[in-house]
């Protein structure tokens, strides 16, 4: 609720109505909006006590319309309803908040179309970048890299097919955060088997590829479950269940390690374990059945057993993220707009589960 000081002001509805209340022009109130430093300090100070007596919200997008810097970024995820995702936008929302810049948030629903639409939106808003973590549509690439001829797109978390080289990208170093997982099961128990996420983005081969490439270095034979696409592939937790309950019914192994492309495949996985009793002590033996996942999303400590996983570095990815973006958007030559490559290492976080 307003203050009550604040609900007895007169309210102002246009720059207009404001220019006659506090008796200055129209133009030079939008130049003390635009910057207070292009009119007079004398002026300045009275816009500023004025304004004060009123009660007036400029327009942000009329005010922002023509300007040059806006003071803000747009973001576009695949989904609000991940939690991975609202951690990261909680990063990227700070940074940018340090630096004196709003944050449009645009949901593209895991549709390639919506995509498109959401980047066209900002664009429209004259946000000066784009953050994007894209759901890896192919079709996308070209209306990407044509769309980034009037503003910088930056990539986060996943890559755009075909881009890869073209636009700054920053995420996790896939080929390291896997490696680590892969070492510490092989040391610890059986080998790992590996469960394929469903094609939603590039983090999918990309993990699958550093599970293959070291487990052949370490001289054994990689073993990848495919997931199926049944349902909606985003749903990740019904697609680890299902695909578990399946090899359960086929005759897992009792002591089988699974190495889950992320941590919400894990979860699913995970309850299917249980269901079949795996994780249960068997003649008063600890049961050797594990489950790792890859994220450390944030429920995965609170579930049971708790998940063993890698860690993403989130905040650092985030600050990344919006700092090139600004970066490519206030450059002020080509050159300096050149694509760069951010990859954070992962950290291990062992758990109940492996």
């Amino acid at each position: 609720m307003a203050p009550q000081a604040d609900i007895l002001k007169k309210r102002i509805n246009t720059m207009e109505q404001l220019s006659a209340e506090i008796k200055v022009s129209r133009a030079t109130l939008s130049k003390y909006f635009h910057d207070p430093s292009q009119v007079r300090k004398s002026t300045a100070k009275k816009i500023e006590t004025l304004l004060k007596t009123v009660d007036y919200v400029p327009n942000f997008m009329a005010r922002n319309m023509n300007r040059k810097h806006t003071n803000l970024i747009g973001v576009v995820i695949p989904h609000l309803n991940d939690l991975f995702y609202m951690t990261l936008l909680r990063e990227i929302e700070q940074r940018a908040e340090e630096l004196d810049f709003s944050v449009i948030i645009q949901n593209s629903h895991g549709d390639p179309k919506k995509e498109i639409k959401a980047v066209e939106n900002l664009r429209s808003m004259n946000a000066e970048g784009v953050v994007i973590a894209p759901i890896g549509a192919e079709e996308n690439a070209p209306l990407l890299k044509h769309i980034s001829k009037d503003i910088p797109l930056v990539f986060v978390d996943a890559k755009c097919p075909t881009l890869e080289k073209e636009f700054s990208f920053v995420g996790t170093d896939n080929v390291q955060s896997i490696k680590l997982m892969v070492d510490y099961l092989r040391r610890s128990g059986s080998a790992p088997k590996f469960l394929s996420m469903p094609s939603v983005n590039s983090n999918a081969k990309e993990r699958e590829e550093a599970y293959k490439s070291r487990m052949k270095e370490v001289g054994l034979v990689p073993v990848v479950i495919e997931t199926s696409s049944r349902g909606d592939v985003w749903d990740f937790e019904t697609c680890g269940y299902d695909m578990v309950s399946e090899l359960i019914e086929q005759g897992l192994e009792d002591n089988a390690t699974i190495l889950c492309a992320n941590d919400r495949l894990a979860m699913g996985a995970v309850r299917a374990a249980n269901e079949a009793g795996l994780f249960d002590a068997k003649n008063g033996e600890p049961s050797g059945f594990r489950i790792a996942g890859h994220d450390d999303h944030p429920l995965s400590q609170y579930m049971w057993p708790a998940m063993t996983t890698v860690s993403q570095d989130i905040t650092r990815i985030g600050i990344a993220a919006v700092d090139c973006v600004i970066r490519e958007a206030r450059a002020e030559k080509k050159t300096n707009k050149e694509p760069i490559e951010r990859l954070f290492s992962a950290q291990l976080c062992i758990r109940n589960s492996a």
